[in-house]
């Protein structure tokens, strides 16, 4: 799968069911080999006028689908539309709210604040990847507000402009000339 730069060509890319099949198959499946999410048999076949696997080991709810055992699990929501909120997600700078993922999407706003919530968690997961734990160097960042609106303790601590790009951690490769910020501890770090 080549790599979507633009809303538009994730748009594009994902209207498509093939490629919302292959893209998820490749995900879930990096091997190649389809198992049944239940018991992990690799005797399944693919159905598709049903667009789901069937698992012939003796078990109930034989039948499984892309969205089985994910964030899409019980949910009406096309893939095309999941697969583009992801990306929009992920790809999104400041964060996205859910008035703009309903107006990129075209679902309800119940419907864009439910994904987000659903992505979010996913994003939490440890299984799915979890909270960052070992030393993160940040690029850049944004950093909110009129330093005006600030309470006067904050905008001497803070010292920064708002959108100021700033450098969090001590770089070996070059002399940076941007402002350092301040250094925090992560839980369990020493």
């Amino acid at each position: 799968m080549e790599s979507q730069r633009t809303l538009q060509q994730a748009v594009e890319y994902f209207a498509d069911y093939e490629n919302c099949h292959n893209f998820m198959v490749q995900l879930r499946c990096p091997d190649g080999i389809v198992r049944c999410p239940r018991c992990k048999s690799e005797h399944v076949v693919y159905i598709p006028k049903a667009k789901a696997w069937k698992c012939y080991s003796k078990h109930l709810l034989a039948k499984f689908t892309l969205k089985t055992g994910t964030i899409f699990e019980d949910s009406p929501i096309p893939m095309n539309k999941w697969l583009v909120a992801v990306w929009q997600i992920a790809n999104c700078r400041n964060g996205i709210s859910s008035w703009e993922l309903h107006r990129a999407l075209g679902v309800t706003q119940k419907t864009a604040w439910f994904m987000l919530h659903r992505v979010r968690l996913a994003m939490q997961d440890e299984d799915t990847g979890g909270t960052l734990n070992s030393n993160v160097e940040v690029d850049e960042t944004f950093i909110g507000g009129k330093p005006r609106n600030r309470h006067e303790h904050k905008r001497a601590i803070q010292g920064l402009k708002p959108g100021q790009v700033v450098q969090v951690g001590p770089r070996q490769s070059r002399i940076s000339t941007m402002p350092r910020a301040r250094q925090g501890r992560m839980p369990g770090r020493p």
